[in-house]
């Protein structure tokens, strides 16, 4: 079983107008609601490519019931933790000319509420998937990803982390599965500029050389780079397409990577989906569905660049 873990979801509320006027009352040309959250849009895409997954986390309140509802509504299981107090956060965004993103800071969770996370976590058998995506709420430590795989990391788990800074960092001495940060991500990381693909791919192996199996690197337009187990690297095209949205296209690039993964063992093919899916969703209002992605499938390449010495 796939599990993903959104530890601080929400609805994502997206309103259009036309040139906001701060300080004045402005009227939306076009508003949309989504469940939202990297491990949420994780399952959503899995979901697409017919990849039973079960979505753990945290909800609160009525913000909570409404995600959960959408995401039954649309085949996910789910195994969230109803929180006692709170609410699950509404994160506003406001598109005009520019892009302007108003993110809730998320309930609080308590100590009781965290363990009955962990109870789940402790579940997992050999062979599992757990996927560990995005923020954690500020009520919880920063060590919190380096606690949940140090509890799976005698098992058989493959572990994937999508996250920034020390949340990810902190994860590569139990050698997880994969991990993807963007290159924003990348230069954050090593506090440098990254302006070519040779420094992309230096960057990226020193990720493998600090414990990640296979490193993805998502750079927009620019397509993608992998670093796999074997020390091959691959790059990736991105499709022509009019950009609509680019919230969830990473999170929907790493459930394609790991649906072409299973179906396939193959990381050139894994790369080839989760490129198509990543680009798909970012062509589409919300999660892309399978029709585009099986579209634009026909528009990647994979180019193996190279091979390093392991």
């Amino acid at each position: 079983m796939i599990y993903t873990v959104t530890l601080n979801p929400s609805i994502d509320y997206v309103v259009e107008t036309y040139k906001l006027k701060i300080g004045e009352v402005n009227r939306a040309n076009n508003e949309e609601l989504y469940p939202g959250g990297k491990g949420i849009n994780v399952s959503l895409m899995l979901n697409e490519l017919k990849e039973e997954n079960t979505a753990l986390g945290f909800l609160g309140g009525f913000t909570g019931e409404y995600i959960e509802n959408t995401l039954v509504s649309r085949g996910v299981n789910t195994e969230f933790i109803k929180l006692q107090e709170g609410l699950s956060r509404i994160n506003l965004k406001i598109k005009d000319e520019d892009e302007t993103e108003i993110n809730g800071k998320g309930p609080r969770i308590s100590e009781d509420e965290l363990r009955l996370l962990y109870k789940k976590i402790e579940k997992l058998k050999d062979e599992d998937i757990l996927v560990l995506c995005g923020s954690i709420p500020q009520s919880l430590s920063n060590t919190l990803y380096e606690d949940i795989v140090s509890m799976v990391a005698k098992k058989d788990v493959k572990v994937i982390v999508d996250a920034t800074s020390n949340l990810l960092l902190n994860t590569l001495k139990y050698n997880p599965f994969l991990i993807k940060p963007n290159i924003h991500e990348l230069e954050e990381i090593f506090k440098t500029k990254i302006g070519s693909i040779d420094k992309t791919i230096f960057y990226a192996t020193k990720l493998k050389d600090m414990g990640a199996e296979n490193v993805i690197i998502s750079m927009g337009k620019d397509g993608a780079l992998l670093v796999d187990e074997k020390g091959e690297i691959y790059l990736s095209n991105a499709p022509k397409g009019n950009v609509v949205n680019t919230v969830g296209s990473g999170d929907s690039m790493v459930a394609g990577f790991i649906s072409g993964y299973l179906r396939t063992k193959d990381y050139k093919e894994a790369l080839k989906l989760g490129a198509s899916c990543g680009s798909a969703t970012a062509f589409s209002s919300g999660i892309s569905g399978k029709k585009l992605i099986d579209i634009l499938k026909n528009e990647i390449e994979i180019k193996e660049i190279c091979k390093i010495n392991m």
